[in-house]
Formats: C-alpha cells, structure tokens, sequence
C-alpha cells in the first residue's frame, strides 16, 4: 500500500457536485493499494497513520498523532500513486490493483481506522473526484508499507 497523508485543516470530497465526505482538522488519506498487498499492509499503514506525531504539542513542537489530537480522517483511494514515470511519458500502471479486489481491501482499511477515529470520511471507490484539501503547514507525509521510500 501507498500513501500520501497529509495534515489538514479541512478536507471533503464531492462526486458529480455533491459532497460525499468532510472533515475537519485532522488527516486526508490518498491511498493506493497494489497487487501485493494482504491483510498485514493493511495493520501496518493503519498504525503508521493514525500514530504520526504530525501535530503540535503545546510546544508547538510536533509530537501528537491524530489519535492524541481527537482528529478525524478522510480516506480516498487513487490508484494513480502507483503509477510509474521512469520509462517514457505515460505512467504505467501495472503495479496497481485494480476492480473489487482493490476495492475489498480498501474497505478493510477504512473499516480498520473505524475501530480507532471518531470520525472517518471516505470518497467514491473508482469514482472521479473533485478532492478539496486545505493543507496545514504544509505537512504531507509519503508512506510505503513495503518501505520503498
């Protein structure tokens, strides 16, 4: 699994001008799944998420995770994080999983951070989004669960 997270003041996501998901401070999730990924990437990006110390203490000093802050989360797939730009000009994306199974473990992911946030926003599975972030610091965070960078 892939992620880009990033700290946010606010996020939502809308699919054909309605907005399907919203949250405040908290993190936006940009997640893309490959054909390697099993139940065990699932825990360990759930993990490395929710316990970044991406937010400020009261030294402003940045030592809370979302967890410490009461944060909330919105989790949007894009299975263009695993697009490949080394050879040519057109990505390739034959490192992405793709269809139900693709969708399948991104609900178990989503499902996972319910077990833990107060609240958790999603957008579409495989629906085109218009994705609205408002990036607070900016802080953005790439993560790799098979630790690629």
């Amino acid at each position: 699994m892939r992620a880009v997270v990033q700290r946010v003041n606010s996020s939502k996501v809308e699919v054909e001008g309605k907005v399907i998901g919203q949250i405040q401070k908290g993190l936006n999730v940009l997640l893309g799944i490959s054909k390697e990924d099993t139940d065990e990437d699932i825990i360990y990006m759930r993990d490395k998420i929710l316990n970044l110390r991406i937010f400020e203490d009261e030294n402003g000093k940045l030592n809370k995770s979302l967890l410490d802050v009461n944060g909330e989360i919105i989790i949007v797939s894009q299975f263009t994080l695993y697009g490949d730009c080394r050879k040519g000009r057109r990505p390739s994306f034959i490192e992405a999983l793709g269809g139900d199974e693709a969708e399948k473990i991104y609900e178990k992911f989503v499902d996972q951070c319910r077990n833990l946030v107060g609240k958790v926003e999603t957008g579409r599975f495989g629906a085109n989004m218009l994705v609205s972030i408002e990036n607070d610091g900016p802080v953005t965070i790439m993560i790799d669960s098979k630790k690629k960078f």
